[in-house]
């Protein structure tokens, strides 16, 4: 159903319905000029946030909200500055109360890193998981990443 990518599988960014761009900053640079390592989770995070709290597109039920539990980051290549990047980001599967997203830095045409995702809806009062509703997985199908199919 959701067969993993063989490790050294290059993503294609044109795999990844969700798309950002943005620029390289100086300060994103470490002592040996590319961009530090913990700068790719801030990417990420812009990739996922900027889906995940875009009012004209959707809003989540009162009392929601969404926290990430995981992120696995497959470094690809080294990124200097100045540049652009380009973000994707695909929704890979649905859990009882998580969504899991596939997500990749491109920078001129090079997957440069590549990460898996998982968010998990919770009530913000009790701080618990909460299930996804129907309609909250069904504002998520413009964005699966092409190749993934869901359960009937």
């Amino acid at each position: 159903m959701n067969a993993p990518a063989p490790p050294n599988h290059a993503p294609r960014l044109e795999d990844f319905p969700y798309r950002l761009t943005d620029n390289v900053r100086f300060a994103d640079l470490d002592p040996n000029q590319h961009v530090n390592n913990a700068v790719y989770a801030t990417y990420f995070e812009t990739g996922r946030v900027t889906l995940m709290k875009d009012k004209s597109y959707w809003h989540l039920p009162e009392g929601l909200t969404w926290i990430m539990v995981r992120l696995d980051i497959h470094f690809r290549a080294e990124l200097r500055w100045p540049g652009t990047i380009e973000m994707g980001l695909g929704v890979a599967k649905f859990g009882r109360t998580s969504v899991t997203f596939d997500q990749v830095v491109f920078s001129e045409s090079l997957c440069v890193a590549s990460a898996q995702s998982v968010t998990v809806l919770i009530d913000q009062a009790t701080r618990k998981p909460t299930p996804l509703t129907s309609e909250i997985i069904a504002k998520f199908q413009p964005w699966l990443r092409r190749g993934v199919t869901l359960p009937a």
